[in-house]
């Protein structure tokens, strides 16, 4: 899906990005089918690819993630 190119995109940095410049970015997309949450890695300058979710996918993945469902350990 790609992002309605009449509306801006506002990329959000997690709170917890080291000050580096090494973290993953969001954003709220409007496309073609619906809405959709778009994820970049901010290294790459906003020149890089982006991954798209629609929200409830992305809704599981981040309660997941607060659950420690991807921890190593």
């Amino acid at each position: 899906m790609r992002p309605d190119s009449t509306s801006p995109i506002h990329w959000r940095t997690s709170a917890h990005s080291v000050a580096n410049g090494t973290c993953v970015e969001i954003a709220r997309l409007a496309g073609p089918i619906g809405p959709a949450i778009g994820v970049r890695d901010s290294t790459h300058g906003g020149n890089g690819p982006m991954l798209t979710f629609h929200p409830t996918e992305w809704r599981a993945f981040t309660a997941r993630a607060r659950a420690g469902g991807f921890d190593l350990a």
